[in-house]
Formats: structure tokens, sequence, C-alpha cells
């Protein structure tokens, strides 16, 4: 049995042809040109969509598709998606169907990539788990008894608009000091680049005086492996906020199974170390039993094995 899986962002349109046992049969990348407007992009998806058939013999069941914002429960309509110009409410399956001719389901993004951990990365194995994707922003999904998590409405899992200080700094919470202020690509560095404004004699410095909006979290990793003990603290002082929200998530969700993937993740043990020390520290002693917080390495590719999942299970 095959689907296709789909990831819609900003600047790509990512599809895959998969397979339920075996994985990726073929993938492709397309630029999204989202500037061009909604009708535009849809039929992008279907051209994305049309080239990825080609001298396939064997009839996907159908699509599945991971996109930001808000998706209904019915998980056919998304609400005002970020870094999609134009978007509004949105009949995405729909639109997909009368151009392509295939029933089409969608997914948040992040629950998108949860899914994709559970079937096919590191969350194998595990009937439930969080997963906290470090990006652009946080995100996360939550899968529960082998399905996704959705609330009441479909909007659950807003991971990185919990709050562990609301004196802490700005990002795209409503307050101050959402998670999403330490971990997300753009706060960190921004956090990063003042400290090290601070210390005119660190190599750092000397590298990014002139443009710090250059600095990102891997320039912060390769400085870390260097023994830059800035950096080294700049990581472990994220970590640590992670550490914080993770065991807001564990005592509310009683998961310990924790998924970390995204750009920022992969600073590795620097900032995974530090968060998993924090919150063994913090979490009361029975929500210990089974505690793990695990690097998933699929990356980007969980999103698209997630949606194709999504088309598994729901077409």
């Amino acid at each position: 049995m095959i689907a296709i899986g789909i990831d819609l962002g900003g600047t790509n349109i990512k599809t895959a042809l998969v397979h339920n046992k075996k994985g990726f049969l073929k993938t492709s990348s397309i630029t999204t040109n989202a500037h061009l407007g909604k009708d535009y992009v849809f039929d992008r998806i279907a051209i994305a969509v049309e080239e990825l058939l080609v001298n396939q013999s064997e009839k996907p069941i159908g699509i599945g598709m991971g996109l930001p914002g808000m998706v209904s429960m019915d998980r056919k309509t998304v609400k005002y998606p970020p870094n999609l110009p134009g978007w509004k409410v949105e009949n995405v399956s729909q639109e997909l169907k009368s151009r392509t001719g295939f029933n089409c389901i969608i997914e948040n993004d992040a629950n998108i990539a949860a899914l994709g951990s559970a079937r096919f990365g590191a969350g194998r194995g595990f009937d439930s788990l969080i997963m906290i994707t470090l990006g652009t922003g946080v995100g996360g999904g939550i899968i529960y008894n082998n399905k996704i998590y959705r609330g009441t409405t479909g909007l659950a899992a807003e991971l990185g608009h919990v709050i562990i200080d609301y004196h802490g700094p700005l990002s795209n919470s409503n307050t101050r000091g959402g998670i999403e202020a330490y971990l997300g690509q753009r706060f960190l560095s921004r956090y990063a680049a003042d400290n090290i404004r601070q210390h005119p004699d660190n190599p750092l410095y000397t590298q990014f005086s002139l443009d710090f909006d250059k600095l990102e979290p891997v320039d912060l990793y390769h400085a870390a492996k260097n023994g830059n003990e800035l950096a080294l603290t700049i990581l472990r002082n994220a970590g640590e906020k992670l550490g914080y929200a993770i065991v807001n998530y564990i005592h509310i969700l009683d998961i310990r199974k924790i998924i970390v993937s995204g750009g920022v993740a992969k600073a590795g043990h620097y900032i995974l170390g530090p968060a998993k020390e924090t919150a063994s520290k913090l979490l009361m002693p029975p929500y210990l039993d089974g505690f793990e917080i695990i690097y998933e390495e699929l990356g980007n590719e969980a999103a698209l094995l997630g949606a194709a999942s999504l088309a598994f299970e729901e077409l």
C-alpha cells in the first residue's frame, strides 16, 4: 500500500511517495512561491503530485499533508496559516481533490512530524510520546495511545507557548517567557548575540561583530565543540529552559518519552544534556520511571512520513 505525503511550508513544497512498510519510494521538493497566492500554491502542489506519479504503476490510496496553522477536527480546513500570504479559512482537502483526483486529509505540521516519528523514527515502539520541534519557532505534537492527541477542537499541543517566566523575553506568544523565546532559532540567536556583545575578547565576537544577524545556533554548536566556554554556557542555559518546559509537559500529560527534533536540536547533548539533567532534578519522583529524551534523526523527513502515515490510517 502506498500514499502521497506532502509537507507544505512557506518556502518549499516537499512531496513523497511512501510505502506503508518500506518508507520512502520517491521524494521531491519545489519552491512554494507563496507570495503568488493560494491558487498558485494549490496548482504547484498538483503539479508536484503529478510529477511524483510519473512511471508509477500502483495507485496511491490518497494524500496526507502537513502544513502550518490551525486545522479543523475533520482535517479538511486550515485557518490563517502563517507564512502563506492570502490564506484565510481554506478547505485544502477540497482544493486538492479537485486538482488531483485524490482524497486528501491534512494536519498541523508539528503533529504530522510526531506521527512520522512514531511510525518510522525514534518514536517507534512507544504508544505515547511528546515531540518537541526546535526550529524557527518551537512546535510540538502529542501521540497518545498511538493516535495524535488533538484536544477538543484540534488545536492541542502548542508546546512552544507554554510559559516558564512571564517576566522573560518576547517571542510569538501573547505574553513574555514562552519556551519559544528561549529555544526558537531566531530568539536563541538574539539571546546569544546579546551575550556575545558583552565579551569582545571571545572568538564569536570577532566572527560576528560586523553582522550578528548571521549568527545561528549551529555556530554556537561548532564553537562549543571547540571548547568555547561562552557558547557552552549559552547552550546550557537554553537546555535548562527546555528542561523546565519538559517538566510541565510530563506533569500534565504523564507521558515520559520526549522526542526532540529540528535544527536547534542538532546542538545535541549541549542542549539535551542540560535539559535531561534539569528535568530529572525537578520531576516528581514517580514521573522519573521511563523518562527519556531522545533525538529524532529523521529531521524534516518525519513530516513527510507522518503525512503519508495519516493517509494510511484515516483514508
